[in-house]
């Protein structure tokens, strides 16, 4: 894994804060010194904080289980998209369903609807709606698609959450605190980062602030992705491999009985052998006289 430079994080802006007037006294430990009026944060904790983060969110994704993106903002809409797609993440970039953790089974539901729709669209049924209905049913798809697309496939509640403007999306950080599930963030001089399991202190304005860590946590997640398939390969040979050892060791069970037998055989051959020979010789023995039978009386 390629670490952040000190050098990539001043370059991308990410220790720009907010206006002294804003900030949360929570980011203290986080804040280097105050410039002009601006709060700069502290690369040094950044780096710390997000080598910290990455090391977590690759177990996670080693382990096989889902991280959900949550970056509904303009500035980061398009980043997480592109990003997390790569990895085969679900993410959230339009407006947060309310409830979407917390009420999973209702998200269910209308991912399900979603899948229906496609189904009729195929069937003649679909076809014989008149021009109205089947604009409001593709209007209804559409929908269902911007908002709930990206999350199609995760059959189940995310592992943990990544998420970009924590105040922006405050409805989803108390849906996640609320089931106890962990929180990455990006935490900015105006929040509150005891809110947040892994916090990494960084400006979440700036495209290319947002870019640099979200491209560190994709790739971290790519690697743990990659140590899960290169340890199921592993483990997939091992089996092989034991399975060859056992057959052959069953196969030199099997031959040291059929050598066996073949011992049997050849000492049941010789001892038919020498019986023959015995009888041969009893015939060939000259018979001894009988003696004459004395009768009594004479």
């Amino acid at each position: 894994m390629a670490k952040v430079s000190f050098d990539d994080l001043l370059d991308a802006g990410v220790h720009f804060g907010h206006l002294k007037r804003k900030w949360n006294p929570n980011m203290a430990p986080y804040i280097f010194m105050e410039r002009n009026g601006i709060h700069i944060i502290d690369l040094y904790k950044t780096q710390a904080k997000l080598e910290e983060a990455e090391n977590a969110i690759r177990q996670i994704a080693k382990s096989g289980r889902r991280i959900l993106f949550v970056a509904t903002k303009k500035q980061a809409k398009e980043l997480v998209a592109q990003a997390v797609k790569q990895v085969n993440m679900p993410y959230v970039t339009e407006r947060w369903p309310g409830g979407m953790l917390t009420n999973f089974s209702t998200i269910r539901k209308a991912v399900r609807k979603m899948t229906n729709i496609d189904k009729m669209m195929t069937t003649n049924s679909y076809k014989n709606l008149s021009k109205r209905e089947r604009l409001q049913v593709s209007r209804e798809r559409a929908k269902l698609e911007k908002n709930l697309g990206s999350i199609a496939d995760m059959a189940r509640l995310p592992s943990a959450l990544f998420v970009v403007d924590i105040n922006k999306e405050k409805i989803a950080v108390a849906e996640a605190r609320k089931l106890n599930i962990p929180i990455f963030a990006m935490v900015d001089t105006n929040t509150d980062p005891t809110l947040i399991d892994f916090p990494i202190p960084a400006n979440d304005d700036a495209s290319k602030s947002i870019a640099l860590i979200l491209n560190a946590i994709t790739q971290a997640v790519a690697e743990g992705l990659n140590e899960r398939r290169l340890a199921r390969e592993k483990q997939a040979e091992e089996e092989e491999e034991e399975e060859i050892n056992v057959k052959s060791t069953l196969d030199d069970d099997e031959g040291f009985e059929e050598d066996d037998d073949s011992e049997k055989g050849k000492k049941g051959d010789l001892k038919l052998h020498k019986m023959r020979e015995d009888k041969k010789d009893e015939k060939s023995r000259p018979r001894r006289a009988r003696k004459p039978i004395s009768k009594k009386g004479n």
